[in-house]
């Protein structure tokens, strides 16, 4: 996956591909935007955006850094 590939309003599973940080509890998360602006290593970007719940309801506003290979497109926005 890669930044072109995702817009706001979409929903990618975030899992121990993406970050060690989800080892445990991997994600779901609703995208605001791409931090594109912010540098990196390269492959890894920072995201912000929701933390949703099983029901897809926002719980968290939050800030991650993953790796793109990491990441699974779950849902776009139409």
């Amino acid at each position: 996956m890669v930044a072109g590939e995702v817009r706001a309003g979409d929903v990618l599973h975030v899992t121990r591909a993406a970050s060690v940080q989800f080892v445990r509890r991997p994600i779901m998360f609703r995208l605001i935007r791409v931090k594109a602006e912010w540098l990196t290593y390269a492959g890894w970007v920072w995201l912000e955006g929701y933390e949703l719940n099983r029901k897809g309801e926002a719980v968290a506003r939050r800030r991650i850094f993953v790796r793109w290979a990491g990441l699974r497109l779950v849902s776009q926005e139409a």
